[in-house]
């Protein structure tokens, strides 16, 4: 029972993510191309980190290294204390499975499928389907007078709430957007961060965000900028 106790602990004292001299290079017909240069990052839970730099700085890289969608060259990347799979492409499928929720920028919603159905097939597809779940979370995201609506009946703004419900509804540890806001004025915008933070908070869910929108720092906890593959600055923020 007392190893039981520690080790619960030592998960909860222990960064979510951990990350050493993490490299990604691309052999060019030009030469190499360092897309990550040596990142040295630890992030903790519950965090909220907007990644920040200009095109081809290495921060849509190093998204897809921490989602396993890609495979480092060298370094160290730990998750919950354990090596991420790297090269074996059913291993990483699991670990994103298991662990990883993501938001894009088009929102990739099921056109033929209702607000309420498109969350219940990412259920379903994680192996469980709970109708109650999938309610609360619409409520959460506050769509849930919209759940028999199909998405081309919604705004693009509440197409991304219904993004960011069906992305927390396998109850991810690390939600990930890449230009999430991208497709979206200023005001939704706005908006949807901030139903995001809430939703986030509540489900204590840590998050990394990679956009261009300095605006999107102010619902961060940290910001870090990324160029040329190099962390140049890493600021918490509140």
């Amino acid at each position: 029972m007392a190893n039981k106790v520690t080790s619960s602990l030592v998960l909860n004292i222990m960064p979510l993510i951990e990350i050493s001299n993490l490299q990604r290079h691309y052999e060019m017909a030009s030469g190499v191309v360092k897309a990550l240069d040596g990142i040295n990052l630890n992030i903790e839970r519950g965090e909220r980190i907007v990644l920040l730099g200009p095109s081809g700085s290495g921060k849509t890289t190093l998204l897809n290294c921490v989602a396993a969608l890609d495979s480092p060259t060298s370094g160290k990347y730990l998750f919950d204390g354990v090596d991420v799979p790297r090269e074996k492409s059913e291993e990483m499928t699991t670990f994103r499975r298991e662990n990883i929720g993501y938001v894009f920028q088009f929102f990739n919603l099921l056109q033929d499928l209702t607000v309420l159905e498109n969350i219940l097939l990412i259920q379903e597809l994680s192996g469980y389907k709970n109708r109650e779940r999938a309610i609360e979370l619409l409520k959460l995201v506050g769509l849930e007078e919209e759940i028999d609506r199909f998405p081309a009946e919604i705004s693009g703004g509440q197409q991304q709430r219904v993004a960011i419900a069906r992305s927390l509804a396998k109850r991810p540890k690390l939600l990930l957007g890449d230009e999430l806001t991208g497709n979206l004025d200023s005001k939704t915008s706005g908006m949807v961060m901030e139903v995001l933070v809430r939703a986030c908070k509540k489900e204590n869910i840590t998050t990394i965000l990679v956009t261009h929108d300095e605006n999107l720092t102010d619902y961060a906890t940290r910001v870090i900028r990324l160029d040329s593959g190099k962390i140049t600055s890493d600021e918490v923020t509140s």
